[in-house]
């Protein structure tokens, strides 16, 4: 039974000496944490199971099942858990052996205690700190993976399949898109369900950076390479070696600087400025960029075999104005991040504002969207945002966009209007329709019998 202690770690003593586990459990117990005690290896694996261990001592030579059995069971189910070893004289060479093996430390019986506390210490805020950067690293992956960018909207649909076939390729990608629709989003939901998500994801805004920093920014230098260079930096290139680099922008490059991206994609190598050894890259390359590239190929403002090395594979993120059946969807995971950041109870916008939302035409897309409801979240004093907590300028836009439309359409028709969209895309097969819009085969048909004969035909369900 562990004793019951205010430090929340938890220590497991594996001995198969009752002496020596009263003595060392009454020591740590002082030193205030919660202490498990195990007489052989059986029960020392039957505690883990069930315990959230921060860190074992075990004895390294017991009958039968002797620590090294247990070292070898910890480090392939529960790898995350530091060993301590106490050993006789005499098995000194097998406690070493397996420091080389990843244990954490051994100590000859009988331990200096003191010692032993300062060690046990160190291997338990080691165990916390692994594993509060594997959690960083799963919150990180979670933002980014590939299901949590919004959007049911067939044009969306198009996206997301498109990434499910490329996500694992080496294969350069190339993403087109207004300002604002989400290119870097969509970039890191490429990196965080590839294979390479557990290693580096660099982004580099080509547009953000003073073009006489961009070399030293890409490849890095050595030191005393220019004036100011007074130590070695790396570059973002080999940063991201085994990863992924995002170039967002690259339409923004001046061509004495595209020539050497082209160099570096092609011998899959850099070389740093001042620098005369070649340094072998291996990346995935992302590009992004808000322009016309096709068209400054032929303008002269963008080299050619810069763009077919970048445009191997092309997703392009359509505006938000082209899917504004997703804006419902985008509406309420704005108002949850705000309203959970605010501290506030707000869960909706009224109807009016809805309408207003849907007839505006977003310039600034997603990201104008998100602002809007970022400072509408922190204006309100409602449950429920009302018109006055949108800007006027959006109010007075979506009225003149709107000026040319008859009359504003019911939410209820648009819904309907999307579902219609989703059936046609999916060539009439209504199980696909159904799963791209999140809605059940039974609640896609509802929706169809008020649609009336505004389909194609049917195809396999």
């Amino acid at each position: 039974m562990p004793v019951e202690k205010e430090h929340n770690s938890n220590i497991l003593l594996v001995d198969d000496e009752p002496n020596a586990l009263r003595v060392l459990s009454a020591i740590l117990g002082e030193a205030s944490y919660n202490v498990f005690q195990a007489d052989g290896v059986d029960k020392a694996i039957e505690i883990i199971s069930a315990e959230n261990i921060d860190a074992v001592i075990t004895d390294l030579k017991m009958p039968g099942k002797d620590g090294l059995f247990l070292f070898s069971h910890l480090k392939a189910n529960h790898p995350d858990v530091p060993v301590i070893f106490l050993t006789a004289f005499g098995s000194v060479d097998s406690a070493v052996t397996a420091m080389t093996e990843g244990a954490f430390f051994y100590f000859i019986k009988p331990p200096d205690y003191v010692k032993l506390k300062a060690i046990l210490s160190k291997a338990v805020e080691q165990r916390k700190l692994k594993n509060e950067i594997a959690n960083l690293r799963s919150q990180l992956e979670s933002t980014y993976r590939f299901s949590s960018i919004i959007g049911k909207s067939p044009g969306m649909d198009n996206v997301f399949r498109m990434v499910e076939n490329i996500k694992d390729s080496s294969s350069n990608v190339l993403i087109l898109g207004e300002t604002g629709t989400g290119k870097e989003l969509l970039a890191r939901a490429i990196h965080y369900t590839s294979h390479r998500h557990y290693r580096p994801f660099i982004a580099v805004n080509c547009a953000a950076v003073p073009r006489e920093l961009l070399e030293a920014e890409f490849f890095g230098y050595e030191r005393g390479a220019f004036t100011g260079a007074v130590s070695k930096r790396v570059g973002k290139f080999e940063e991201a070696s085994t990863g992924t680099l995002f170039l967002d922008e690259i339409g923004e490059l001046e061509l004495s600087l595209q020539a050497k991206i082209l160099r570096a994609i092609q011998e899959k190598e850099i070389e740093r400025i001042g620098g005369s050894k070649r340094i072998k890259i291996d990346i995935r390359l992302v590009a992004s960029t808000n322009r016309d590239l096709a068209k400054e190929v032929k303008l002269k403002n963008f080299r050619a075999d810069l763009y077919y090395r970048l445009n191997v594979v092309q997703i392009k993120l359509p505006p938000l104005r082209d899917r504004k059946s997703d804006i419902p969807l985008l509406v309420t995971h704005f108002i949850d991040k705000f309203a959970q950041r605010e501290n506030k109870h707000v869960t909706s916008v009224s109807p009016e504002v809805m309408k207003i939302f849907l007839n505006y035409r977003w310039p600034g897309n997603l990201r104008e969207l998100e602002n809007a409801i970022e400072r509408a979240v922190v204006l309100t004093k409602r449950e429920t945002i009302g018109t006055r907590d949108i800007s006027a300028e959006i109010r007075k836009e979506a009225r003149h966009d709107g000026s040319h439309i008859a009359a504003l359409k019911p939410l209820k028709e648009l819904q309907l209007e999307t579902v219609i969209e989703a059936v046609n895309a999916f060539n009439g097969n209504k199980s696909k329709a159904a799963k791209a819009l999140g809605i059940t085969r039974k609640a896609l048909y509802s929706k169809l019998k008020q649609a009336g004969g505004k389909l194609v035909s049917s195809k396999a369900e």
